[in-house]
Formats: C-alpha cells, structure tokens, sequence
C-alpha cells in the first residue's frame, strides 16, 4: 500500500483493531483462553495447533502491517509533484528508517496472507471430502483431500514471502505481486467454495434421511449460513486486490495513479478481509450460549445448595448412622426435546442400609447426575444434574441409531475439532 492515501491505512487500522478486540472478547467468552493452551481437550495434536497457532497469528500479522504503514503515511502526509498533482508522498521522499520498514511490513502481510489461505485451504479440503465420502468410516487424515491441504499449505508459506523477498526492489512491484499472488490464490479457494454452497442444502437433506442428531443439524446449518456471508465478503476481499496486483504489474496503470479507484478498492478490501475474518472466528471457536447458561446455573446452584440444606460434613454423618434422610429433591432443568418434559429426579434412601430404593423417574438422556464428591480438602460437594454437551448427545444419538453417515459429522463442532490425527501426524 505505498501508493495508497493515508485515509486506506487509517481505515484498515481501524477496522484490524476492532477485530483484534473482538477476538479477545471472544476467546475470554468462549472457555477464557483456555483454547490457546498447547495441550486442551480431546483433540489437542499437530492439526489442531496448526489450525489454531496459523489462523489466530495472521490477524495479529495483519495488524502491524496496516498500523505501520498508516502510521509512516501520516508522518508524511501528501506532496505537490509538478505534472500530477497533490499526491501521497512518493516512499523515494522517505526518511531512511521508514524506507527499511516497508519490506518487513510487507513480509508480515504477505506471512499473513499465506496463513490465511492455509485455514481456507483445510476448510475446502475437508467440506468436499465429508460430501463425497461414500463410506462412515473413511478417515479424514488419510484422505487425498488432506494430503491437498497439506502440500497446498506448505506451498503457500513458502510462496507467498518469496513473492515479496524476489521483488524487494522496487516497493510498488512488490505490492502489486504480493496482492496479485496472494489475491489470487484467496480467489480461487473462494470460487472454489461455491460448489460446496451449491450442494450443501442437499447435504443437510440426506443427513436429516439419515436420522442424525438434531443438535448436528442445527450446527451444520448455522455454518452454511455463516459461510454464505463469509464467501460474499472474500469476494470483496480478493477482487479488489486482483485488480490492483494485475494493473499494478503493467507498464502503464490505468487505476494505481488515480487516489479516487486506488483508495476505494483498498477500503472495500479492507472491510471484506475484516467481515470474512471475524465469521471465521465464530466458526473455529464457536460458543454453545445454551451450555453457557447452563453452565453459570449449575455454577449458582453448587453455591445455594449448601445454603439452603444440610451441610455436607452432617449429611454423611447422618448418613453413616443409618439416619432416615428424606427427599432430596434435584433442580428442575428443560428439557431438550419440547415434546417431553422432564420429570424431577428423587432419590430417597430408605432407613434399612441393605434394602435400598430408588425413586428414579424419567429422566432426559441430555440430563446426567453428578453423585456427591469429597474434594481434597475434605469437604463433601453435593451432587447436581448437568446437562450433557452437544458432542456427548451426538455420540448417544450415534450409538442408538447407525447409518452410514461419516463418523465426523456426529462429533463435528468446528474445523478444529475434526477428529483424532494419525499417530504418525502427531
């Protein structure tokens, strides 16, 4: 962008940090960070961090690039050149310190870049293998598409800060092939995806013959949606840069040497870059409001519980006497299914030890009870129901109806959680 106006970087810098404090609020939302450690829940190996590290690195990458850039044209400001006109100042009349900074800004938007079709590269890959996957146990990791998305990523990290490292000498030609490169290969994995838009709907229809989880429905179908929008906001990210890479790689410019086109691509690219990245977020790390809630009312009724009835140390006391203790009535939860309602759970026990009786009544499969715990520093927690998370209830619903849908499709939550890598890939 060393030909763009200051205004293109002041609104990309804008927009960038507005995503930046987005994704924070919605990491802490979502499990409070914890998705960032190296080692977090079932499918922590190699794919996972790869996925996680390549995609939450490029907007941070994106960020100093569009700050730096906005911050030296600022410095500068504009300059009356005879025979053009009032025009940002040319980066020949910089100062030496901000003439080296433009090709490790470059390099970081270019890394950034390459990362970025990375995480579009694995999500193409893996929706055109779940859709033609004609058997329930094909294994995505030994599947020719992940073989692509392997090869196609490594050639993109390696392509796209060679782009700009082999045109380093001249910074307008490297800006025009570093967005005509990378615009491109945005492009076609975009185009790409329209396909799998095309044939998702029926997708979705064959897995509802297929009977599956309800809950799976729903997620796969928010996704559709999302991406719907995603792909309507790549394209605005991509087609402006090929426009200008194809007209910045010419002899003679017809669109870089006039502001008015120049700047309006570069803003309409900055607004597509932001939409489409932000709905990547939500997809990669996406928050279950329900379990949420469920969660904090669960949180509130460990703490009220001990309030309101016999201390823990009494109740076992009580308990070891042969005491009569009477009904302990659980919290009423909803259930999943409107149709039924569930029924509150009782349990009684009977003052003779060696003839025990339950009460237990119906009971939703989306409910589970915790027993009582004894906890290190020897108090009792009293037990509670909780209900079960949406990957539980899908390996349930899995377990009592079989089809020859693919396995991934019961568990599948996100792209970062499509299953178990291969011990070799680990």
């Amino acid at each position: 962008m060393a030909h763009m106006s200051p205004a293109v970087h002041l609104v990309w810098a804008t927009v960038v940090i507005m995503l930046e404090s987005f994704l924070v609020y919605h990491l802490w939302s979502f499990d409070q960070f914890k998705c960032l450690k190296w080692n977090h829940g079932p499918y922590s190996g190699a794919f996972k961090r790869v996925m996680t590290y390549s995609y939450l690195t490029s907007i941070p990458l994106i960020a100093i690039y569009v700050v730096g850039f906005a911050i030296i044209k600022y410095s500068y400001g504009f300059t009356v050149i005879p025979g053009i006109g009032i025009t940002p100042t040319p980066y020949e009349l910089w100062s030496d310190s901000a003439r080296s900074a433009i090709l490790p800004l470059y390099l970081c938007f270019s890394v950034a870049w390459a990362l970025e079709m990375v995480t579009h590269l694995e999500e193409l890959c893996f929706w055109l293998f779940l859709i033609h996957s004609g058997s329930a146990k094909q294994d995505w990791f030994r599947s020719l598409y992940f073989k692509t998305w392997a090869i196609g990523s490594v050639v993109a990290v390696i392509l796209m800060p060679l782009v700009t490292i082999f045109t380093r000498g001249d910074p307008y030609k490297c800006e025009a092939y570093t967005f005509l490169v990378g615009s491109l290969g945005s492009l076609s994995l975009t185009i790409w995806f329209l396909p799998i838009l095309w044939t998702f709907p029926t997708f979705l229809e064959g897995l509802k013959q297929a009977d599956v989880d309800t809950n799976t429905i729903v997620r796969l179908t928010k996704f559709h949606e999302l991406n719907c929008i995603r792909i309507f906001f790549r394209f605005l990210f991509t087609v402006p840069f090929v426009i200008l890479g194809i007209d910045g790689i010419r002899p003679h410019q017809h669109i870089n040497d006039k502001m008015f086109p120049t700047d309006l691509l570069g803003m309409i690219a900055a607004v597509g870059c932001v939409v489409s990245s932000g709905i990547t977020l939500i997809i990669f790390f996406p928050r279950s409001i329900k379990g949420e809630m469920a969660n904090r009312e669960a949180a509130r009724e460990r703490r009220r519980l001990p309030d309101s009835n016999t201390s823990g140390d009494d109740l076992m006391n009580e308990q070891r006497e042969g005491q009569h203790v009477s009904a302990y009535t659980l919290p009423r939860y909803e259930a999943t299914d409107p149709s039924r309602s569930i029924q509150k759970l009782v349990i009684e026990e009977m003052e003779d030890d060696e003839n025990p009786k339950y009460g237990l009544y119906e009971v939703s499969p989306s409910l589970s009870l915790q027993p009582n715990r004894r906890t290190k520093d020897g108090d009792v927690e009293l037990g509670t129901v909780f209900p079960h998370t949406d990957a539980a209830l899908s390996r349930h619903n899995t377990a009592i109806r079989k089809s020859n849908v693919n396995h991934i499709v019961h568990n599948w939550r996100s792209p970062l959680e499509i299953g178990e890598p291969p011990r070799w890939y680990q």
